[in-house]
């Protein structure tokens, strides 16, 4: 017999049972049973087995095929706003023992790896930068925001503004509409520029939060771009889908004798050549605006003569309908870049895909490598910075591969 909730109540098939025991937090509409006439977009509701057995609790979608994200399985939990509090406390509490005290740059909340399913937040100096994704946490983000400001202002840490990054496509999934811009708030000061400085691994970048690519910055890297510094010392480096020069700007830090980084997008070279400047690392470094995808093989025809290259591409695929698609393109970056490497060469290499798996990911590094006729080394294989951390039982927070190689 189900217990005396006063949330409303769903039911779910035996499959649905299964993967909410699993760990998963995502209930989706077709293993839905039962559920109310009606119930209020965003609201909690309860979880229940086929037989009675209550599951867990969460927010209510009534557009999104995921129909309900679980926050808690404690049926004693009201989801009062001190919930939210405490859940925010949490991953900054997390944040610290793992990333140290240094705060300055990085993820503060990773949706359901930090309970708060469709949220993300990241931090840039004193600007916070959130994405919302779910309805649920949408009508809660005002008590999230003034959580997060009080936890940093504890830590005498001040929080200048808040740019809402909620201009994305998936958002009208859960009836939401996009759009950007600064968050309002009477414990806010007036808004500041949108760009902003940060520094990370010692090196000072500009970040655009309002403009730029995703928050305006990939922190999940931090740490790969550090493994990339340690081994670049004297060697002539070419970093391809540079973006703003991260990879390319730890390389030169590292001691490389001359770094080459390359990008399609103009905006992105004339940033990363800007950071470079700021960095006083300019006149170890140039800059190609070009496709990838079409510089590799004019280089391997020039006989151009690299020590290591970084290969950190977008995501090829968003979805698993085209993971086919994507595997043919990350499979030709990697050959032609084994091509160009001499034996001994470095190869850094990644995906941030979360369709494109670790063992696809390797499955074609192995074709590439049979390919280009040669073998491969193992240095080091990594995932995403600890600030991105990943739940074991959802796999969609497991999305980064790293490996740096030797090629031989």
């Amino acid at each position: 017999m189900k217990i005396k909730r006063e949330f409303p109540a769903f039911t779910v098939s035996k499959k649905g049972e299964r993967e909410i025991k699993s760990g998963h937090p995502w209930v989706y509409d077709n293993v839905i049973t039962d559920q109310p006439d009606e119930c209020e977009n965003g609201c909690i509701a309860d979880v229940f087995s086929q037989g009675g057995k209550y599951l867990g609790s969460g927010f209510y979608s009534e557009k999104s095929k995921i129909r309900i994200r679980l926050l808690s399985n404690n049926a004693n939990e009201s989801f009062a706003d001190s919930f939210f509090q405490r859940r925010v406390k949490y991953a900054i509490d997390y944040r610290r023992t793992v990333l140290g005290d240094d705060l300055s740059a990085c993820r503060l909340i990773f949706g359901e790896a930090d309970g708060l399913c469709g949220l993300t937040v990241d931090k840039y100096g004193d600007i916070l930068v959130t994405q919302v994704l779910s309805y649920g946490i949408d009508k809660k983000r005002d008590v999230i925001y003034k959580a997060l400001c009080d936890e940093l202002a504890a830590l005498g840490v001040s929080v200048r503004g808040i740019m809402e990054r909620n201009d994305v496509a998936i958002r009208e999934l859960e009836g939401l509409q996009q759009y950007k811009g600064w968050y309002k708030a009477d414990f806010l000061p007036q808004p500041p520029s949108p760009v902003t400085e940060m520094t990370e691994n010692g090196i000072v970048y500009t970040v655009d939060v309002e403009n730029g690519q995703k928050t305006g910055f990939f922190l999940d890297q931090k740490y790969n771009r550090l493994a990339v510094s340690k081994i670049a010392k004297g060697k002539k480096v070419l970093d391809c889908f540079t973006h703003t020069g991260s990879f390319a700007l730890n390389a030169a830090k590292g001691g490389a004798a001359h770094v080459t980084a390359v990008d399609v997008s103009q905006f992105a070279v004339d940033t990363a050549r800007e950071n470079a400047v700021k960095n006083g690392l300019a006149d170890k470094m140039d800059f190609i605006c070009a496709d990838v995808f079409d510089l590799l093989p004019e280089l391997a025809q020039k006989g151009s003569d690299y020590d290591l290259i970084i290969l950190d591409p977008p995501a090829f695929t968003k979805n698993r309908k085209t993971v086919d698609s994507a595997k043919r393109g990350y499979k030709e970056i990697n050959y032609r870049a084994m091509k160009l490497l001499p034996r001994g060469g470095y190869l850094a290499t990644c995906s941030c895909s979360h369709f494109m798996t670790g063992e696809l990911f390797v499955k074609m590094l192995k074709a590439a490598a049979a390919d280009a006729q040669v073998e491969l080394k193992l240095i080091e294989a990594r995932r995403q910075g600890p600030d991105h951390p990943i739940l074991m039982n959802v796999p969609e927070t497991d999305y980064l591969k790293f490996y740096l190689f030797q090629v031989l």
